[in-house]
């Protein structure tokens, strides 16, 4: 795999797409302003006698009244994602803490996340377990390193390898290092704000008490239509963000493990799990692209899934098409180096 050029890739077409999400933003308030614009003209401005006239300041106040509701609502939601760190959020979708002692795949599991820690340069997080998930899967969370976590589902420790498990949690560290979990938690306020805007020309479109639409209806309307475009235009920018970070977190774990089939093992394990269709926890759309893969059903393919499909993530981490591996395990539970201490030597494990 060539994760260096792959990590350029992700890297360069991220910031792209951020220039976008801003440019977005600047074409929904001119949206918005003609949108307005042409209500006032049918409502009132075309009915005047005399040249069209607009009140005063009328585009600086639209302008500043989109601002407030995308800004504001950008903020709301970030506040309440935020709230309590990673451990919290964590445990809002039912995951534990790991402990040493709690057998001998979360001593292993735990083991695993000290090594990264020291590999990787990154403060070690809070080390967590979906203990009720029979399928594979993990995810990142928390603002910066201080508060971050990583969590496994214990479909992933019963099925995984230590090779593929390491491979698993450099995967999430990546996302740690890289600030992916602030960045992905900034873009979705971002689109709830665009979404207030809409929600805000919904009520403005709503009948009154006597089911009668007002003048303000219209005003409504081209607000709805407005905030519903830049919507859809920022949630397909969001979900394009979030594949370019998975492609650049699988480039970072197999950097930091040397080794493409400890990621490339877990990635054909979950193939093997969705063709059997094993049951996954189901989480909130909110949080589908802080997991390893997502896991909602009835998504809209193409530009709004926030994750590559997986075919597509084994090509590049093998540079050619991988089957399903089986599930089992060809690993004797039992004592290993890493039970006292980290274990930097282990099979596939390069410090960098």
């Amino acid at each position: 795999m060539r994760f260096f050029e792959f990590q350029r890739q992700a890297r360069g077409q991220t910031t792209r797409l951020l220039l976008a999400f801003g440019l977005t933003v600047l074409l929904l308030l001119v949206a918005v302003n003609a949108a307005l614009a042409l209500a006032w003209g049918l409502t009132w401005g075309f009915w005047m006698p005399g040249d069209l006239s607009f009140p005063r300041h009328f585009f600086a106040v639209n302008t500043g009244v989109t601002l407030l509701f995308v800004l504001g609502g950008w903020w709301v939601e970030t506040s309440r994602l935020g709230e309590g760190g990673g451990v919290r959020l964590a445990e809002q979708l039912g995951a534990r803490a790991a402990y040493p002692s709690g057998g001998f795949d979360e001593q292993r599991f735990c083991n695993i996340v000290d090594e990264m820690a020291i590999s990787s340069n990154v403060k070690r997080p809070q080390a967590m377990v979906l203990a009720r998930d029979p399928g594979i899967n993990a995810f990142a969370a928390g603002w910066d390193e201080d508060d971050s976590v990583v969590a496994v589902t214990q479909g992933a420790l019963e099925h995984l390898t230590r090779d593929e498990l390491q491979g698993l949690v450099a995967h999430e560290f990546s996302h740690i290092g890289e600030g992916d979990t602030r960045l992905n938690m900034r873009l979705v306020g971002m689109v709830f704000g665009l979404e207030m805007l809409y929600r805000m020309g919904q009520t403005l479109f709503e009948p009154d008490t006597r089911d009668r639409r007002m003048v303000a209806s219209l005003i409504g309307l081209a607000i709805m239509v407005a905030g519903w475009l830049g919507w859809l235009a920022g949630h397909a920018l969001q979900a394009a963000v979030s594949r370019q970070r998975e492609h650049l977190a699988d480039a970072r774990a197999v950097q930091w493990t040397r080794n493409r089939d400890g990621l490339g093992g877990v990635l054909r394990k979950i193939l093997t799990q969705q063709k059997a269709g094993v049951p996954t926890r189901p989480v909130g759309s909110v949080v589908q692209h802080m997991l390893l893969v997502a896991n909602e059903s009835g998504k809209v393919a193409g530009w709004f899934d926030s994750h590559p499909p997986l075919t597509e993530r084994i090509r590049r981490i093998y540079g050619r098409d991988a089957g399903p591996l089986p599930l089992q395990r060809d690993e004797v539970a039992g004592p290993t180096p890493a039970a006292s201490g980290p274990a930097i030597d282990a099979p596939g494990w390069t410090l960098v």
